[in-house]
């Protein structure tokens, strides 16, 4: 009975879990009866009242889970963009938390906005009894405790969280009045402090480690082991959460709990009589009858096995040679490889070094430029002359007015004019060298990836063969017989071993490096490599990326050109009241040639330390997937070495395991007529009931959308977060 219950309860869990998104698609397949085709006046009122309704009830609550404070925030959804928008509330102290819409209370005691269209969103406190009741134990040594006493004390530790269902409907099942839970899903969680806590577990749940931290995770269902009518003996349906742990100074922060239906609500009207319990049983009675046939080929097998025990003897000799050779191969890699990230390390250092101080170099150069130009504005006001502040933006265009503006200043500007059509002579070249650089990096990326691609393919084609020339069967098919129970673990076991064997085989990675490389010189290849570079050098960011390089590359060629020998002197044939103007800004004009060449200095800089932080990460899992082939190659040359001193006894256990075959046929003989064929029976009795405790739990679900209160012509939903205080 409690395989029959575990599947039926995987199925409707998983559902719930995993088909969430495809709720609209079973609500619009219920059994209900249509309405009548409603009115034009009654379409017109329902256009007014459609919306929906998004809760977030906040419960504060002390470090015992005893409520403090309920804050509830709702989100009306104006999916019509309405003018105003009915809806039915219990709150208190409402307020508008994102705009200035204003309601009022209409003579039927529902609160009417004025939402002109937009989407509504308020919050407010209420005094209501919790759909779910949350209660927080704590125990140390054994011993039941207060948070407070807990603070600060050392020992074993263990927080427990009870959750209370206390929201339920009366429904008729099988003729009988039941009472089905709204079936919450409560999920909590905490963050524990890896110095605090050691040795830590949870019931329910899931840890995550980090190093310095462990995140807890717990899940239960209160009042649905009550809804599916199970006993425990049957199967136990989590109503709590307990971790444990051995502290040090005890302190914690707070910790957050979710409970919402949801998942249940989501599920709609599905049809869970159509479980196909007869082909789940049939595959069953099929499974049994092929272990049956398969202890008899186990017996013949081993008898074979047992016959060819000396070349098995030779064959190990062979393997303990070739475990040595890996053992050595496996020492020389890992040397390297921290050779490697020794050096990759001083490589990010320094440029990391270089890439910090670029703010400060940048910012320096900026204050300097800003000097020069507030000089060289007292100067020129000094002569007498009108400038507005000179600024990095806009000197050069005030220069140029002002040079202008003096007599034979039209070498200046027949100067500007010819060196600025000259860079943009070089426009195309510009962004043609521009275009080559980012393409170059581009394709080296796409070509890392597709090598990595083809890698895996070759890797795949080699547990391929493995498990071929094991089973007799594909990839596919073994993979969906090891699903479905049929591979003995042994087997599977045996199997994985032969496949990374074969990949750490120097030959069949020679072979495979060598596959790669001739796919990756294939003209198939290649041209994938061009399509997919072509492709995302169209890319907006890449455009984007080219153009600005590419407006910089211009911008310092004129004044680098500007600033060279050749302009200077065609710009001493000025005028002498316009000399000290041209000098001053050549001068400008070489800073800012030296400005923007820093600019194009630092952000390479910055973006070679990117990438050396990349390639030392990349070094550092080189390293540590070294490190793990080395102590696993030690393991298995150890592990041959072992085997080889062993060989004598296997003829023994051979022989053993020989004998146990037999006992194996017989008992599976026993288990199939006492066992599998009583189970079959059972399944085919009682699927009934549970099926509707299961659609009733649905139905139930459905109808809660709403804490504070909610339209009837609205649809909702309603989610739960309480936070515990911390203890500290």
């Amino acid at each position: 009975m409690n395989k029959k219950v575990t599947k039926i309860i995987a199925i409707c869990l998983c559902a719930a879990l995993c088909l969430g998104g495809a709720g609209v698609a079973f609500a619009q397949t219920g059994s209900k009866q249509e309405s009548a085709q409603p009115t034009a006046a009654q379409k017109a009122a329902d256009l007014q009242q459609k919306i929906s309704k998004d809760e977030t009830v906040y419960v504060l609550a002390g470090a015992d889970g005893s409520v403090q404070k309920i804050i509830v925030s709702d989100w009306l959804k104006n999916e019509l963009g309405s003018a105003s928008l009915t809806d039915k509330s219990g709150l208190s102290n409402i307020e508008n938390v994102k705009g200035d819409e204003s309601y009022s209370i209409n003579g039927d005691n529902m609160t009417v906005w004025d939402a002109q269209g937009n989407d509504i969103y308020y919050q407010g406190d209420i005094q209501k009894e919790l759909p779910v009741g949350l209660t927080v134990r704590y125990t140390l040594n054994g011993k039941a405790v207060s948070p407070e006493q807990l603070k600060g004390q050392s020992g074993k530790v263990t927080i427990r969280f009870d959750y209370e269902n206390r929201q339920y409907e009366t429904v008729q099942i099988n003729g009988q009045n039941q009472r089905i839970y709204v079936p919450f899903a409560m999920l909590t969680g905490m963050i524990l402090d890896n110095d605090t806590f050691r040795n830590v577990t949870v019931s329910n749940g899931k840890l995550v480690n980090d190093g310095d931290r462990t995140v807890v995770v717990g899940l239960a269902f209160p009042g649905l082991q009550e809804n599916l009518n199970l006993s425990r003996d049957q199967l136990s349906i989590p109503s709590s959460v307990e971790i444990t742990a051995d502290v040090t100074d005890f302190s914690l922060g707070m910790t957050v709990t979710l409970a919402c239906n949801d998942l249940f609500s989501q599920l709609g009207d599905a049809d869970l009589g159509s479980l196909d319990a007869a082909g789940s049983l049939n595959k069953l009675t099929d499974a049994m009858d092929q272990l049956l046939n398969g202890s008899s080929a186990l017996y013949d097998g081993l008898t074979t096995l047992l016959d060819k025990s000396g070349e098995l003897a030779a064959g190990v000799e062979e393997l303990a040679q070739g475990a040595a050779a890996i053992k050595a191969g496996a020492d020389s890699l890992d040397e390297g490889a921290a050779e490697l990230k020794a050096g990759l390390a001083d490589l990010s250092e320094g440029l990391n070094k270089l890439s910090a101080n670029s703010a400060a170099l940048n910012g320096g150069a900026e204050q300097v430029f800003n000097s020069l130009l507030e000089t060289a504005t007292a100067q020129i006001r000094a002569k007498g002359l009108t400038v507005p502040d000179l600024t990095i933006e806009n000197y050069a265009e005030e220069l140029n007015k002002l040079i202008k503006s003096l007599d034979e200043t039209t070498v200046y500007e027949n100067a500007l004019t010819q060196v600025t059509a000259a860079v943009e002579k070089q426009r195309p070249l510009i962004t043609q060298k521009v275009t080559a650089a980012v393409r170059q990096e581009v394709e080296a990326k796409v070509t890392a990836a597709v090598k990595t691609e083809a890698t895996t393919a070759a890797q795949a084609q080699v547990a391929e063969n493995v498990i071929w020339t094991a089973t007799r069967m594909t990839k596919k098919d073994y993979d969906a017989a090891v699903a479905a129970g049929q591979i003995p673990q042994a087997k599977q076991d045996a199997v994985n071993a032969a496949i990374q064997a074969q990949l750490s085989d120097p030959d069949v990675q020679k072979q495979i490096n060598a596959t790669v490389e001739a796919q990756m010189a294939s003209e198939t290849v290649k041209n994938t490599i061009k399509a997919q570079t072509d492709a995302q050098m169209q890319t907006e960011k890449v455009q984007a990326a080219i153009s600005q390089n590419v407006e910089l590359q211009v911008k310092k060629a004129i004044a680098e050109n500007m600033a060279s020998d050749a302009v200077q002197k065609q710009l001493q044939a000025a005028s002498e009241g316009s000399k000290t103007l041209i000098a001053l800004k050549a001068s400008l004009d070489d800073y800012n040639a030296f400005y923007l060449g820093l600019l194009d200095y630092t952000a390479g800089v910055d973006e070679a330390a990117k990438g050396s932080n990349e390639l030392y990460a990349g070094a550092g899992d080189l390293k540590d997937g070294t490190a793990e082939l080395r102590a696993g190659a030690a393991k298995l040359y150890a592990g041959v070495l072992q085997l080889k001193d062993g060989t004598p006894a296997l003829v023994s256990g051979v022989t053993q395991l020989k004998d146990g075959a037999m006992q194996l046929s017989e008992g599976l003989q026993q288990l199939n007529k006492e066992g599998i064929q009583k189970l079959t029976k059972l399944l085919q009795d009682d699927l009934g009931d549970l099926t509707a405790r299961v659609q009733a739990t649905i139905d139930v679900s459905k109808d809660y959308r709403s804490f504070s209160g909610i339209s009837d012509d609205a649809s909702g939903q309603v989610k739960f977060i309480y936070r515990t205080d911390e203890i500290a």
